[in-house]
């Protein structure tokens, strides 16, 4: 999550430069487009810059990520495990839970690393000693429903924050123990050890030397089952270094530079190159494991940048001339607001993300990693919005339209910008809310309650239904937004107003070639979509669209 708090000294932050050249009330349509502005007597709140709009009519086509991957999920062992029917059961998949987080395609676990090695250099998974969780369930379990895992490898466990003096301990602080050098691979040895005993466990490499495998054989009480050692479990493709290593809040103990943070990848990645021994890093337990960079909380690129030079300095080229990088996936976190966390420009409320900064920062991550040679995916492992009337990340309640179902059309309206710009998948923060009814940031953005879905997870699961397994091609009007999709022979529209006052608008959509057409319609408390077959008249349909997203399926 990121955090706004007063602090002058950013030390993680590289001086960028703000495009302030932006239009108000501009509207770019296809031709042939009838666009009704039933809100024209109000202002025009679609101050979109000129350089973040979508370029129509351009060809992704090659680009094939299916619309689901849009859909993940921020997620804990307690929301799989935590049975209020069963209190102290943690061995076994509360089913009510598992059936919300089937709606995502995939679950960011935020996996605390004092869970995992409560005592130094000894490992535990099943159950850990620090909360008798099940992780081996958890991930059978998701890959056994389909649901990618990632899993985020943070903090730093109790016997590390006792190497710092009392007043700065944190399990926040950098991944070191307390006076050593954090320009060093060497000094994050510990964590790349525990990345090591993770990949081992559960990546799909079966060829390890077991000498190096170790977990804590140890019963905690008469009776209990004690951890033994697997390999191979063949449940994870990726690991997340950390998480927002670029904060400028807290304790200075908690902050690393680029620099400093390369260094710490570098270890966690292959253990500074294979230089600090066997049994170090994720790649020496598994080269297929994919590294993620830890979500940068203030989306700024030129982070990344310097990692990449760092990489170029101190780890050199492969054979084939590419730099010989610490990650191999790109990862920043991002809540659309009137704020920009890129200059710590402190937000009132949430936007719709089309008003947001959300695509000129896509482009800039997609723009960079493209440069590269290996062409790293990039990622968005936190956004979204509370529901929380009193917080600056809050969804906005427009004319009828409860907060909630709001939260519902922006969350969507999230994924549908992200994947026109070229990201790969996004996580939402998170299935339930970090405290029901707080009135500080990320408290209630939580996409179920109780065992229920909110909106914005029954609109997900409505899409995924739908075109989950759909690819974007291309955009032909910016307002409204006409996204195409396909799968083979099969073609989706999907049509939204980019703005937050209520507008409406009707668009002829071209659909030569078809006789007839399904249009699609939300509806919260659902788990399908409403839809009714039309006419295709003279190679048209009359859709009227708002700023909830409306699906048209041309029928062959």
């Amino acid at each position: 999550m990121t955090k706004y708090l007063n602090r002058p000294a950013l030390l993680f932050i590289a001086a960028i430069f703000i495009n302030t050249n932006c239009h108000s009330g501009s509207k770019s349509a296809a031709d042939g487009a009838a666009i009704l502005n039933e809100a024209s007597k109000g202002p025009d709140t679609n101050k979109v810059a000129t350089n973040a709009l979508p370029e129509l009519n351009a060809d992704h086509s090659a680009n094939t990520v299916p619309l689901k991957n849009m859909f993940g999920i921020n997620a804990y062992e307690w929301n799989f495990l935590e049975n209020p029917g069963s209190p102290g059961d943690r061995k076994h998949i509360y089913e009510d839970n598992m059936k919300l987080v089937d709606v995502f395609s995939s679950m960011r676990h935020y996996l605390n690393w004092n869970r995992l090695e409560t005592t130094k250099g000894n490992y535990t998974f099943n159950p850990t000693n620090n909360g008798g969780w099940n992780e081996d369930i958890i991930y059978q379990r998701c890959k056994q429903d389909g649901i990618l895992v990632l899993a985020d490898l943070k903090n730093i466990p109790e016997w590390l924050q006792k190497t710092y003096p009392a007043s700065s301990r944190d399990d926040d602080n950098a991944p070191v123990p307390y006076g050593q050098n954090l320009n060093d691979p060497a000094s994050y040895a510990d964590q790349a050890r525990m990345a090591f005993q993770l990949t081992a466990r559960y990546g799909y490499n079966k060829n390890i030397d077991k000498s190096l495998v170790k977990v804590d054989g140890s019963k905690r009480y008469p009776g209990d089952t004690p951890n033994a050692p697997v390999i191979g479990m063949g449940v994870l493709k990726y690991i997340e270094c950390g998480n927002e290593r670029d904060k400028w809040w807290g304790g200075d103990e908690t902050h690393q530079t680029p620099e400093q943070y390369a260094a710490n990848l570098s270890a966690f990645y292959d253990g500074n190159m294979g230089k600090l021994g066997p049994g170090v890093g994720v790649k020496a337990a598994d080269p297929g494991m994919q590294v993620v960079m830890g979500g940068l909380a203030t989306a700024d690129y030129h982070l990344v940048q310097k990692v990449i030079d760092w990489c170029k300095t101190n780890r050199g080229y492969k054979k084939d001339g590419s730099i010989n990088l610490c990650f191999d996936v790109l990862n920043f976190h991002l809540y659309s607001n009137n704020g920009d966390v890129r200059v710590q420009k402190k937000p009132t409320t949430g936007i719709a993300p089309e008003l947001s900064v959300s695509a000129a920062v896509a482009k800039e991550f997609v723009s960079l990693a493209n440069s590269l040679p290996q062409k790293p995916e990039v990622w968005v492992t936190e956004t979204g919005y509370d529901i929380n009337p009193e917080s600056y990340q809050r969804a906005e309640s427009i004319g009828s339209k409860t907060v909630l179902a709001n939260q519902a059309d922006w969350i969507l309206r999230t994924s549908l910008l992200y994947i026109r710009y070229g990201i790969k998948r996004v996580f939402y923060y998170q299935l339930f809310d970090d405290h029901a009814g707080g009135t500080t940031q990320y408290a209630t953005s939580g996409l179920a309650e109780g065992i229920k879905r909110r909106p914005a997870a029954d609109y997900i699961l409505q899409a995924t239904k739908l075109m989950g397994d759909y690819n974007y091609i291309k955009t032909i009007s910016a307002d409204p937004l006409v996204d195409q999709y396909k799968l083979g022979n099969k073609t989706m529209y999907v049509l939204t107003i980019p703005d937050e006052t209520g507008r409406k608008a009707n668009y002829n959509l071209d659909l030569s070639g078809s006789k007839k057409a399904i249009i699609h319609t939300l509806k919260i408390g659902a788990d399908v979509m409403d839809s009714r077959q039309v006419d295709v008249v003279n190679g048209k349909v009359s859709i009227e669209v708002t700023e909830t997203p409306v699906f048209v399926e041309a029928l062959n």
